[in-house]
């Protein structure tokens, strides 16, 4: 959903020693032009060549991610009822779960404050509906089934008003956020960009399947603890109902993406569970990263015997 100035990466990125910012800036850049649609033109031998060069770099990026949550992810069982569980207990042991951020959103935080989170998170909002599309291809008819619930209840079932993308963009446009590469931190950055390489990049089909499905499972508590904070500040009912389908909603798409995506192509394929492992962790560490730089950025500091301390708004 950000805003930038120009569609096309012009510089060579192999000839660049990116800072982290800079490089979670154009990839973001570099996603927004693979994924709209666009026209046939002259210069087109040109974009491949140059697409080559940010594949690779996205390739490195990715490879990255995952080889820092490969030893954990190694552990997970490979028979469907084992892996299940272990997938399930992520939601109380995973990256980031249980962070203090949440309960101080729902219950403390100013509007300032919920604004500047909700426009991180609105930056880092990839495009469920859009990357489920793409993770589907190809996939085996039940998980494929399961894939295209899950999208048509993102799409609203075909009802305009009910679509989800258009949900956050009513809130976002009502509480006047104007997210940009400038004023969105990279770890923000990182995890649109994670999911969108992990859904466009067929190696990793299955780790898409993992780190869509562990969104899932784990979202439904941080979005009733945003949507009672956004009552709490007086956010019309209508407005923040994005947040207030996904603490429910969410509950019934993940029991059934386990039951009918993730334990079959696990019993089918047993060597699928550790990339769809991968994939679960790599999005938890990528959400873990921004709330940990979130509370960095509004001031949080650790107190005596570990208290979390948060300056005034």
């Amino acid at each position: 959903m950000l805003d930038f100035m120009e569609d096309r990466v012009r510089t060579e990125p192999r000839d660049l020693d990116l800072s982290e910012d800079d490089l979670q800036q154009r990839l973001v850049i570099f996603n927004r032009r693979r994924l709209q649609p666009g026209l046939p033109h002259a210069d087109w031998r040109d974009e491949i060549n140059e697409d080559r060069d940010w594949l690779l770099l996205e390739g490195e990026f990715l490879e990255r991610e995952r080889r820092a949550v490969a030893v954990r992810a190694a552990e997970a069982p490979t028979d469907p009822g084992g892996f299940d569980a272990w997938l399930t207990d992520l939601t109380a042991t995973g990256p980031g779960q249980g962070d203090p951020l949440f309960p101080w959103l729902a219950e403390t935080c100013s509007m300032d404050q919920m604004k500047w989170v909700l426009a991180q998170e609105v930056a880092g909002e990839a495009g469920f509906e859009d990357l489920t599309a793409l993770t589907q291809v190809k996939m085996p008819v039940g998980p494929k089934l399961e894939l295209a619930r899950n999208y048509w209840d993102e799409m609203g079932r075909g009802n305009k008003k009910g679509m989800h993308g258009p949900l956050l963009e009513t809130l976002a446009r009502k509480l006047g956020l104007e997210p940009t590469a400038e004023t969105t931190v990279w770890e923000s950055l990182a995890l649109a960009n994670t999911m969108a390489g992990l859904a466009w990049n067929r190696r990793y089909a299955y780790h898409s399947i993992g780190a869509l499905g562990i969104i899932e499972q784990t979202a439904p508590a941080r979005a009733a603890a945003i949507g009672h904070g956004l009552k709490r500040l007086g956010v019309p009912s209508g407005d923040r109902h994005y947040f207030d389908l996904h603490a429910i909603l969410d509950i019934k798409h993940s029991e059934a993406w386990n039951k009918e995506a993730i334990r079959p192509l696990v019993a089918t394929n047993p060597a699928a569970a550790h990339p769809i492992a991968e994939g679960a962790l790599m999005r938890l560490t990528c959400g873990a990263r921004c709330f940990e730089r979130y509370r960095r950025e509004l001031g949080w500091r650790e107190g005596a015997r570990g208290a979390l301390i948060v300056s005034p708004a």
